[in-house]
């Protein structure tokens, strides 16, 4: 049921704490990802609204699938459809998006880490593909991405932990974790962090530093430059989240990066990138004229 109190949830991709689809993504690529994220923020919406009942959410994301299969007219859907179309590319990316948005109506507790990855496989993962997809770039890049974007879903369950719980009763964070550290549910109620909810986080971190690690490997298997540089950025400003997290309390300091602080954070990280791939493409062309030179005819 839904109460007199109960607010509408909108918001904008400028309002993330990634970047999406910023002025670095070619302008050949920035409308499909653009339409992708709009019917993402869109579905989003649906399953938080607290105006909905539960049935009239899950009809509604419903109507968004059906209208990736011309079977309906959802607005915020249509211009994805025509992106599918005109690239040739599967609806299972933005499919899988439903099935996460479905778990938001219906599931409000994740009762351990695997459980918790299992819907980050699809409520992050398939962002990260799908921008793969229209760069045209190899599938053997999914497993680095799906590792980022889990990072990525994890930092923003670690951020907005108190947010979740208060706004949509839902508590992503690992129910045997905050047991295991003597934590639980209603420590998200408080001011600030109890120390076994800081433990609860640390360990949280540490695990979404793995996933980072794991990720580091994303960037320079990408072959569009562009997309390169903005994947170094994402994995640089998630590091530095993940840095933040292990020293402040996210239920009474402020863990999001401002504005200035996320794009120095994403220029060095560019440039760094840039720097390292000039670099590379040097040595490969140092070691080709070496082989060339001193192979046998």
């Amino acid at each position: 049921m839904t109460s007199a109190g109960a607010k509408r949830f909108t918001r904008t991709h400028r309002g993330e704490n990634f970047p999406v689809a910023s002025r670095l993504v070619s302008a050949r690529h920035r409308p499909a990802i653009l339409a992708f994220y709009r019917f993402a923020r869109a579905s989003d919406d649906i399953a938080d609204d607290g105006l909905l009942e539960p049935a009239e959410k899950l009809r509604r994301l419903d109507e968004m699938e059906a209208t990736l299969f011309g079977e309906a007219d959802a607005p915020h859907a249509v211009p994805l459809r025509a992106v599918l179309t005109e690239r040739r590319l599967s609806a299972r990316h933005p499919c899988d998006l439903l099935t996460a948005f479905r778990l938001d109506v219906e599931k409000s507790r994740y009762r351990d880490w695997n459980d918790l990855m299992d819907y980050c496989a699809v409520s992050a993962a398939p962002v990260g593909r799908f921008v793969l997809d229209v760069h045209g770039e190899q599938n053997s890049t999914w497993e680095a991405s799906d590792a980022l974007c889990a990072a990525l879903q994890v930092i923003n369950h670690m951020q907005d932990c108190a947010k979740d719980h208060r706004a949509l009763d839902r508590v992503y964070l690992p129910l045997d974790m905050l047991a295991s550290h003597g934590s639980g549910v209603e420590d998200l109620t408080r001011a600030a962090a109890t120390p076994a909810l800081r433990e609860t986080l640390s360990e949280l971190g540490e695990r979404t530093s793995l996933l980072l690690a794991k990720s580091a490997s994303l960037a320079p298997s990408v072959q569009d430059r562009r997309l390169r540089m903005e994947i170094a950025a994402i994995q640089r400003l998630a590091e530095v989240l993940v840095t933040r997290l292990a020293a402040r309390d996210p239920l009474s300091e402020r863990v999001h990066l401002r504005k200035a602080e996320a794009a120095l954070v994403s220029a060095r990280a560019m440039i760094s990138s840039l720097i390292a791939t000039r670099g590379s493409a040097r040595r490969r062309s140092g070691n080709g004229s070496g082989r060339g030179a001193g192979s046998p005819t």
